[in-house]
């Protein structure tokens, strides 16, 4: 049997997850791979730590198993990329920084294939790395960078090459999604939810890019990449977090029976591609808007086979490093054969506000008598049907309401709302909030 020979950069909660697999599921992974998987070689600048956390041979460190210096953990990377012994490099190392982003591309200039869950790199900086890889006729297996244990990667470029796919959303940061969760279950402010989150080791001390839909831009980015072959920037998607959901939004959405979800979305309609990311009103008839606490979904549209859901963990040692090793055993078992992302559209994202939705628009104003007819009157001008008006929230000499739209475009809304400033400019006491509605 011929064997593939593999070295990992960095040992710790994602890279230790894969040596430990690596170890203890070594006959049958050898048996799906029809080859040898043999570990060779780790760096990592304390090793000792990472031996007793996840059971590895002290032997496998770079060093001896001794703390390394950020000079001898490069030196022993350097090492292994020259190796002719080396076949693949599995990087956990993570970050977007110049250092590892010169480091994937010297591993595949090499000629060595290439395993990461670095999302942020491929999606900010992958472009480069993709096109080296292809011209040196290296795999890059990134199945853990979306979703953790989800198979969406495989999905898309294997088991639905023979479909079209009509539109990919989902939920896919499982932080937003846990504080969302709290929040509509337990009626939480997101301050009090976030807290939770960060408490229970769902959120960061720094959450930043879970909350502001950072995260899931980065995997939203590849998918499409994916699905319809085209270079997307975070610059070109509409990114919208959740730091602004309140109390009052999750009580509109519970009126036109849906929940508030952080959802990644991409759709193609007559060859354009619309993708965006941000806080939608999911319709209770909707799987989505069922799945709770940190899980995320996948909701794949094909042309041909329908709707396909895919649902599981998003993150943890265990659960990416899985995908990470069955890219290893894929990439053992099919190398040539493996195609690292679709063909190249010379495409891009349409305007975000040509995007068609029903939307769910709600306004603070003076608590004056004629508002809601003049505001409604404002939106019927621009086209736009209205499907229904909620009750006036009254406090004091505020009111507060929601208007639920037919499918229109952010900009005819975005239009209704300018010609109700210039026409009354004391009227809206704050931005309204727009937020689409997933049927």
């Amino acid at each position: 049997m011929k064997q593939l020979n593999v070295a990992i950069l960095g040992c710790g909660t994602v890279g230790g997850g894969v040596a430990r697999i690596i170890s203890e599921m070594n006959s049958e992974i050898n048996t799906r791979a029809s080859k040898k998987i043999i570990l060779k070689k780790i760096v990592e600048l304390n090793p000792e730590t990472a031996s007793k956390k996840y059971n590895i041979d002290l032997n496998l460190f770079c060093g001896g198993g001794k703390k390394l210096t950020s000079d001898e953990a490069t030196k022993y990377i350097s090492d292994i990329i020259h190796s002719e012994d080396i076949d693949l490099v599995v990087e956990t190392i993570g970050g977007t920084s110049n250092f590892v982003h010169q480091l994937c591309l010297d591993i595949i200039k090499a000629g060595k294939n290439l395993v990461t869950a670095n999302k942020a790199l491929l999606a900010e900086r992958g472009k480069d790395i993709f096109e080296l890889a292809e011209a040196n006729n290296v795999k890059i297996g990134f199945e853990a960078a979306v979703c953790g244990a989800i198979p969406i990667i495989k999905n898309i470029k294997e088991n639905l090459t023979g479909d079209k796919i009509n539109s990919i959303s989902g939920i896919m940061n499982g932080t937003s999604n846990y504080i969302l969760s709290r929040m509509q279950n337990e009626n939480l402010e997101f301050e009090e939810a976030l807290k939770f989150a960060q408490e229970n080791g769902y959120a960061e001390a720094d959450p930043t890019l879970d909350i502001n839909g950072g995260d899931a831009g980065h995997k939203l980015i590849l998918l499409t990449k994916l699905a319809y072959g085209i270079d997307v920037s975070m610059e070109d998607l509409a990114i919208v977090g959740i730091e602004n959901i309140e109390k009052e939004d999750i009580d509109f959405a519970k009126e036109i029976d849906a929940k508030i979800k952080l959802i990644g979305y991409v759709k193609k309609v007559n060859g354009n591609i619309y993708a965006t990311v941000r806080p939608m009103m999911v319709k209770n008839t909707n799987f989505l808007a069922e799945v709770n606490g940190p899980t995320n979904a996948i909701r794949i549209n094909n042309k041909y086979s329908g709707i396909h859901i895919l649902v599981g963990a998003g993150a943890g040692s265990s659960e990416t490093a899985m995908s990470i090793v069955s890219d290893i055993v894929f990439i053992a078992r099919y190398g040539e054969k493996i195609k690292n992302t679709a063909e190249h559209q010379e495409r891009k994202i349409e305007d975000s506000r040509k995007f068609v939705f029903p939307y769910n628009i709600t306004f603070h104003t003076a608590d004056i008598p004629g508002t809601t007819g003049f505001i409604t009157t404002a939106i019927g001008k621009q086209n736009i049907n209205i499907e229904t008006v909620s009750h006036n929230r009254h406090s004091g000499e505020k009111a507060q309401f929601s208007v639920v739209t037919m499918p229109t475009t952010l900009g005819q809304i975005e239009a209704s709302i300018e010609e109700i400033k210039q026409a009354k400019p004391d009227m809206l006491l704050s931005e309204p909030k727009i937020m689409p509605i997933l049927n």
